[in-house]
């Protein structure tokens, strides 16, 4: 069977999708924002790292070596390379040949100029960002460059920074959001635990009012169906009432009747006269039962039952009830009795001449005939209407009266595996 479709598992998914959606476009947004900031700070960076080197480099111009490596006047480090910034530099001669020679370079600077003409500004080219001022009149520039690769890497990680920071507080929404889901759910959980003690027959009984504003239709969508179901239900325990009072009179007339007629009549026509007889008994005692049930006020009165007196009234002609050892049951001695005629009245239909009634366990009643019985298969599919109550077109009229009777006590009707014959286990709470 599959399971339900839940609510807050529902909001939970669409929150951690919404959250992480949420989290990429915000990151997303953020990075193109940013993503010129970015740039503009790493040309301020790389024009700064390029005023930084002009100053040594002029100030130590005729210290300066032609070989390329870098100047022994700048052993203070101010002319290495930036391993970590991607920075590198070349110091380029121009002469009016047009020809460009780089007179030195930092270690990781291409050896070939990065602008076969002088150039100042930011440029871009050959996978570098490059910025060039002018080092001195003869036509010496210096020029600054950092890798397209590293700001590159810069970007990503400020990409990354951000995506990870919106992505925290997309999980921490997310996680406060479906802590608050659950909470707001709560007064649903309690309707359903009220609901399940609530009684909406008895006269009187309302939810009252709800919790919240969103439950307050449903509260009093319930309590208009529950009016609805006492109304109805009332209407069908006086008609049962009266009808079962009105034929009540007329099959105990009938009943006197046949008794007579059985003394009077030849002996050729008494088989006939007494099964009339008997099949007015058991109508008899379903109207019996019937208005048992339904009698108006239904509360149970509860009495301590001897069975074996109570059997010894419900004696069935045709029928040998036999007593095992037996406890006294907590029962409404009225309704049990109902149910009682009922079992034996069918075990009695159903081939059985003799039944043995024990009581297994506390308020339980156990009988068992030595009728036919059924087959394993119809075992099983008369339990599994008995428990789900779907009655019609599955058990019979004693059966489904039985499980009533029991129900009101608390309990229900179960039909137990036997080798031999037929069991019944009246359990009443």
């Amino acid at each position: 069977m599959n399971p339900l479709p839940s609510i807050q598992a529902r909001l939970a998914r669409a929150l951690l999708v919404w959250s992480l959606v949420w989290s990429l476009a915000v990151a997303l947004a953020v990075w193109l924002a940013v993503q010129q900031q970015v740039e503009d700070l790493l040309d301020d960076s790389l024009q700064s790292a390029a005023e930084l080197l002009k100053e040594p480099l002029m100030a130590e111009d005729a210290a300066l070596p032609a070989e390329s490596g870098g100047p022994d006047a700048a052993g203070s480090g101010e002319l290495a390379d930036d391993a970590d910034g991607g920075f590198a530099w070349q110091v380029v001669q121009y002469s009016p040949a047009d020809a460009a020679d780089v007179l030195f370079s930092s270690a990781t600077a291409p050896t070939v100029a990065w602008r076969l003409a002088p150039t100042t500004g930011f440029s871009d080219g050959a996978g570098w960002r490059v910025f060039g001022t002018r080092l001195a009149d003869d036509g010496r520039f210096l020029y600054v460059g950092q890798t397209r690769d590293e700001r590159n890497e810069v970007q990503i990680e400020v990409a990354l920074s951000v995506a990870a920071a919106t992505l925290s507080i997309g999980l921490l929404a997310h996680f406060w959001l479906r802590a608050r889901v659950r909470y707001e759910l709560l007064p649903v959980q309690r309707l359903a635990e009220r609901l399940a003690a609530h009684d909406p027959i008895a006269s009187g009984r309302s939810l009252g009012l709800a919790e919240c504003e969103e439950l307050q239709p449903m509260h009093a969508a319930i309590d208009t169906l529950a009016d609805r179901l006492a109304h109805r239900l009332a209407q069908e325990r006086a008609f049962t009432a009266h009808a079962a009072h009105a034929l009540r009179t007329p099959l105990a007339g009938i009943d006197a009747q046949l008794a007579v007629a059985l003394r009077e009549s030849p002996p050729a026509l008494q088989p006939r006269l007494q099964r009339v007889r008997s099949a007015a008994g058991r109508l008899q005692r379903v109207v019996s039962a019937l208005l048992t049930l339904f009698r108006s006020g239904v509360e149970l009165q509860r009495q301590t039952i001897d069975p074996a007196a109570l059997v010894t009234r419900l004696a069935i002609e045709g029928l040998t009830v036999e007593l095992a050892e037996t406890q006294p049951i907590s029962a409404d001695p009225d309704l049990l009795a109902a149910a009682l005629l009922n079992l034996l009245d069918n075990a009695l239909r159903n081939g059985a001449q003799r039944l043995l009634l024990s009581t297994p366990g506390r308020d339980c009643l156990r009988l068992h005939d030595d009728g036919p019985g059924v087959a394993p298969e119809r075992l099983q599919q008369l339990q599994a209407a008995i428990s789900a109550q779907t009655y019609e077109g599955n058990t019979g009229l004693g059966l489904m009266l039985a499980d009533l009777i029991a129900r009101a006590h608390g309990g229900q009707l179960v039909l137990p595996l036997v080798e031999r014959g037929f069991a019944v286990e009246l359990q009443l709470g």
